[in-house]
C-alpha cells in the first residue's frame, strides 16, 4: 500500500527512532486521507490520527517477539 513506509522491525533494522515510528504514520494518513497536508479545518483530526498511528505501532512494535534463526 504505502511502499515509503519502511519495515520498522528486526532483521530489517536494527534502531527504530520515534522519528522513523511517526514519518511511517504520517505516510499512512497522507495515503488513506488522499492529503499531503490537511485544510485547517481538518488539521487535528489528521494530527489526532498521525498521534494515534504512533503510538499503536509503538504499542506493535514493542510486543513483537521476533525470533531469530541460529546459525
Amino acid at each position: 500500500m504505502c511502499r515509503s513506509i519502511k519495515t520498522l522491525r528486526p532483521p530489517y533494522t536494527d534502531h527504530v527512532t520515534d522519528s522513523d515510528v511517526r514519518a511511517a504514520a504520517l505516510q499512512y494518513v497522507r495515503k488513506i486521507t488522499g492529503f499531503r497536508a490537511p485544510a485547517a479545518h481538518n488539521a487535528a483530526a489528521f494530527e489526532a490520527a498521525v498521534e494515534e498511528i504512533t503510538a499503536a505501532t509503538d504499542r506493535l512494535l514493542a510486543s513483537l517477539e521476533v525470533r531469530h534463526a541460529k546459525a
